[in-house]
């Protein structure tokens, strides 16, 4: 078994209330949902603030790239033009 370090946290009791709660629904427990939540978060947050280096050649495709005209998509055009399943048309 691979080893663990711990985490010990203070939480008031109406925000470990709704940790509870919605740990339950999931059908997890606290330590579980807790981590499982922590770490997803910290990943959106990581990749957001992910940043790249490119030498002056690959910066210049680049921004060809995103200044190049759009081409034509037709299967796009209809997926965008298709109704959503919730939208009645109103």
């Amino acid at each position: 078994m691979a080893s663990t370090d711990i985490i010990n946290l203070r939480v008031p009791p109406e925000q470990k209330a709704i940790i509870d709660l919605a740990a339950a629904l999931t059908g997890k427990n606290r330590t579980a949902f807790i981590l499982e939540h922590a770490v997803r978060s910290a990943e959106e947050l990581l990749l957001e603030k992910s940043h790249f280096q490119l030498s002056t050649a690959q910066w210049n495709a680049f921004q060809a790239a995103l200044d190049a005209p759009v081409r034509d998509n037709p299967a796009l055009k209809r997926l965008l033009a298709t109704p959503a399943p919730w939208d009645d048309g109103e």
